[in-house]
């Protein structure tokens, strides 16, 4: 088999054994931090940043809908004189929890974003968010590394191969953000708000205990 279609093939392999549960999950977090209204802080490294930013973008511009609450979201990707000033006066391994620091607040969502999971600047940005009593979703690959334990939902692509991880990262930030748009038809005629244990007709998520 050559080396294209061995990716291909890896890749189906990969996206047949995906853990939908826990999008479910991430998606039932999501819709209701649009819901009430609640911020959305998102974080990654490198092909991870560009997927915080695109995630950003979608979630801001692809979800909304006449008569749907817009989302409320920042990727802390975006400020490069912000992110090169934490960079260089505090540390790169603190430039997404200072952001978070300034701007999250109790049942905000952050999301880390980590092929790895192990990510310093991802783990002490959920951290942080963690003290501040917001609720954390992680998209990692590998064996979800030190990230998959300490969010509330962790979607873990079953993956070792960081360039799929990475595909698969951005293929389940759109589909959440089509569901999301999907709940309030174009003609704008909102389907019925959902609980916090019925939002988008999936389980809610269990979160783990804050620090």
């Amino acid at each position: 088999m050559d080396c294209v279609s061995e990716y291909v093939v890896d890749l189906r392999y990969v996206l047949e054994r995906l853990p939908l549960d826990e999008i479910r999950a991430a998606m039932s977090i999501l819709q209701l931090a649009r819901l009430n209204g609640r911020q959305v802080l998102i974080m990654g490294n490198g092909g991870s940043a560009a997927t915080a930013s695109h995630f950003a973008c979608d979630l801001g511009k692809g979800t909304a809908r006449p008569g749907a609450p817009r989302f409320r979201v920042v990727a802390l990707t975006d400020n490069l004189a912000l992110l090169s000033a934490y960079a260089n006066d505090v540390g790169y391994e603190h430039v997404f929890a200072e952001q978070i620091a300034s701007l999250a607040r109790p049942a905000d969502v952050v999301i880390g974003i980590s092929g790895s999971g192990n990510s310093p600047n991802v783990l002490r940005g959920v951290q942080v968010a963690r003290s501040m009593q917001a609720t954390t979703i992680g998209f990692t690959g590998f064996d979800g590394g030190q990230l998959k334990e300490l969010v509330d939902v962790c979607v873990v692509v079953p993956s070792d191969c960081m360039e799929q991880v990475e595909d698969v990262h951005l293929m389940v930030e759109h589909l959440i953000c089509t569901g999301l748009r999907q709940t309030w038809p174009a003609g704008g005629q909102a389907v019925a708000r959902p609980s916090a244990g019925e939002a988008l007709r999936m389980p809610a998520p269990q979160p783990v205990a804050h620090a």
